[in-house]
């Protein structure tokens, strides 16, 4: 069972009161993401057009960093060029400036005002290199910065977990290697249908997971980033603690700890031998193995996380000792 200070509590409030924001939001996705994808490709693709880059440095926090994570996958996979997760405290606590050479800057934040992320990229500008940003606030201070701006436009943004624009960033990753020349399908978006399916598979796994003493989100490859965004969202919203591995790397070491009392949420193919150990496994809905299974995956995090706060009486659009937006440097 999850430690007494993490077992189910009850509060007065209804379940469904719990988190109205966040399923609402959860919900607009179809929409918003159906609504943006051919605009995401033609605003990239038409200021990107001839230009080639040695190096993409990408800076993110949070969610952020996890839609960052999918990017540097679908670059290195697709288009050959090496690709580094910024660490902006080399910049804001040591002062040391990374000589890069024809490097692409990419920023994301959703809210356009993370501090680091706005520091180094305004260094990579002073010496030279192209910059572009995803926020949601086109006159966001990154938006001003930057040489390419990609509004996501996904409208105001209420519970304190990133949703739409959880997903919209990552559509938006997949679009800009589209747009540097990745000869990639148009993505397969999550429907209502998807939706409904991954709402039914949360609430159908929550009380395994809630009644496991530890939780672990397992991935790989491109949906190595589901499983960081799967942990930060159970964190962020239920107050369930979960730590996520590679599937590759849960195997050296971690499994160690595999056994009937834990539970393993688990994106893509299900690590060989992993039942033998007795953890309850969490299948995810099968988002398929391609490229694009990221962008439907999110909506299965965040019906965990949402089902697993109400479950607990939490309140996931007002999370515990979190703001909308976190400003570090």
């Amino acid at each position: 069972m999850l430690s007494a200070s993490l077992k189910v509590v009850s509060h007065n409030n209804p379940m469904s009161e719990l988190g109205r924001s966040m399923e609402s939001e959860i919900r607009e996705q179809p929409d918003v993401l159906a609504r943006n994808e051919a605009r995401y490709l033609q605003v990239l693709a038409d200021r990107l057009a001839g230009r080639e880059f040695g190096h993409v440095l990408l800076v993110a926090r949070g969610s952020s960093d996890n839609a960052a994570l999918y990017l540097r996958y679908l670059i290195e996979v697709y288009l050959k060029i090496p690709v580094s997760l910024a660490a902006p405290s080399v910049l804001t606590m040591y002062g040391s400036k990374v000589k890069y050479r024809n490097c692409l800057g990419v920023g994301i934040s959703q809210s356009g005002q993370a501090p680091d992320v706005i520091a180094v990229l305004k260094v990579l500008s002073e010496v030279g290199h192209f910059n572009a940003a995803f926020t949601n606030d086109a006159d966001s201070p990154l938006a001003v910065l930057v040489d390419l701006h990609l509004d996501l436009r996904v409208g105001p943004e209420r519970s304190i977990a990133a949703t739409k624009t959880y997903s919209a960033s990552l559509l938006a990753c997949y679009q800009l290697v589209r747009a540097l020349g990745a000869k990639l399908p148009p993505p397969v978006l999550p429907d209502d249908g998807w939706l409904e399916l991954c709402r039914v598979a949360a609430e159908k796994s929550v009380d395994s997971l809630l009644n496991s003493s530890v939780v672990f989100a397992l991935g790989r490859g491109f949906s190595f980033a589901s499983a960081q965004e799967t942990a930060l969202k159970l964190i962020e919203c239920a107050l369930v603690p979960c730590k996520s591995y590679s599937s590759a790397d849960f195997q050296h070491g971690p499994r160690a700890v595999a056994d009937d009392d834990a539970s393993a949420i688990v994106y893509g193919e299900v690590p060989e031998n992993l039942a033998e150990t007795g953890i309850r496994i969490i299948q995810a809905p099968d988002a398929g193995y391609g490229s694009d299974a990221p962008i439907r995956e999110a909506l299965f995090a965040q019906q965990l996380a949402l089902a697993a706060a109400r479950k607990r009486g939490l309140d996931p659009d007002q999370a515990r000792n979190l703001e909308k937006i976190t400003k570090t440097l």
